[in-house]
């Protein structure tokens, strides 16, 4: 992460978390076992609780001024999954976060590449005076190695099964964040280890 990154003039450009998951489209996605997108999200914010109170505890004592972007749009999984946990996250910690939609942030999301792609949400911490501290996005780690196997197993893009093997990730994945709150719990450990490495 380049140190002297300052992102103070994105402050105030994005939307509030509530009118993200208001905005929402109503989609579909088979693949990752989504029946409606925007009941997912909500469903996910609503039911989301704290397992361990050493987790609460520690997000809720989070005292520094910082403020949160998460990149990312609505029509990608892993926001579904991901982001309800965020805006939890960073309520707990008291943190004022705002959502810029990917799309009209593009030289912003281009800051923040997964293997060189756009994947999202990326959540970005920083100070009020916008130095950014780090960020972490777009899955849990041992959701992601499951995409790198794919990339590093099919670098073909024009291979005839690619877009076979593709989906087959995509299901996988899928099946991984519907088996349960276990990734909740890696996104949590892994935010705490940010936070302890960045404050």
């Amino acid at each position: 992460m380049n140190e002297i990154l300052n992102l103070k003039h994105k402050i105030g450009q994005g939307i509030s978390p509530r009118a993200f998951m208001e905005g929402m489209e109503v989609r579909t996605m088979e693949l990752s076992g989504i029946p409606n997108t925007k009941d997912q999200l909500n469903s996910i914010y609503e039911n989301f609780a704290w397992v361990s109170d050493e987790d609460s505890d520690y997000f809720g004592t989070i005292l520094e001024d910082l403020h949160c972007l998460i990149l990312c749009t609505d029509w990608c999984p892993d926001v579904i999954w991901n982001v309800p946990v965020l805006f939890r996250v960073m309520e707990q910690a008291a943190i004022a976060v705002e959502v810029l939609i990917m799309e009209d942030h593009l030289e912003t999301m281009d800051l923040f590449l997964t293997d060189g792609g756009r994947a999202q949400p990326i959540a970005v911490l920083m100070k009020t005076s916008g130095e950014v501290l780090g960020s972490w996005g777009a899955r849990p780690a041992y959701i992601q190695a499951v995409m790198d196997r794919f990339k590093a197993n099919n670098p073909d893009k024009e291979a005839p099964d690619y877009r076979e093997n593709l989906n087959q990730t995509y299901r996988e994945i899928g099946s991984l964040y519907r088996s349960g709150n276990e990734y909740q719990q890696v996104m949590l450990r892994e935010l705490r280890d940010l936070f302890q490495e960045w404050l």
